[in-house]
């Protein structure tokens, strides 16, 4: 019989998605303030992988990766997506209108779950009304994506990108007691 135990922390990393301007960087103070120091943050990258946010958010949008100092407890992920749901609300423009959109995921040495309100095959129930999507997973010494992975998250120089992160992850779970 396997013996439950409580898992290690995890680094708390968010997608953003944004038009330039303010709003993204109202969107990283509100970030910071409610997680805590954040310690990376990507360049900024053309999102031309679709125009599923076009209609509500403009085009020529950025796309830009951060983490989080402080490592969570990975049974937050419903409730830190729904933090960011949150913040999208406190940006929009209007009804519906989001400005930025925000997508809280947890890197592990393991892998990367992304959360979302949207059900699929592939992910897994959390609570009040948030999934887990299992996004990638760490094989062969690098972050490997899935047939499901969103096309951004699949791509340089997002799995680089992680692989430094988990370096740092890697070192801050051995500082842990």
């Amino acid at each position: 019989m396997s013996q439950p135990r409580k898992p290690r922390p995890a680094k708390l990393i968010v997608g953003l998605l944004a038009q330039p301007g303010p709003c993204l960087g109202q969107a990283l103070q509100d970030l910071e303030k409610l997680f805590g120091p954040i310690d990376f943050i990507s360049e900024s990258l053309a999102f031309d992988f679709s125009d599923y946010y076009a209609p509500e958010m403009g085009v020529k949008l950025e796309r830009r990766w951060l983490s989080h100092l402080d490592l969570v407890d990975p049974g937050r992920l419903a409730e830190i997506k729904l933090i960011t749901n949150g913040v999208e609300k406190k940006l929009a423009s209007g009804e519906d209108r989001r400005t930025v959109n925000l997508d809280p995921g947890l890197l592990f040495l393991e892998r990367l779950i992304l959360a979302t309100g949207k059900n699929a095959t592939h992910r897994i129930y959390l609570a009040q009304g948030i999934w887990a999507d299992l996004s990638l997973v760490f094989e062969r010494g690098e972050y490997r994506p899935l047939a499901w992975t969103y096309p951004d998250y699949a791509r340089p120089p997002l799995p680089e990108l992680l692989g430094r992160l988990r370096r740092r992850l890697k070192d801050q779970l051995k500082e842990l007691p």
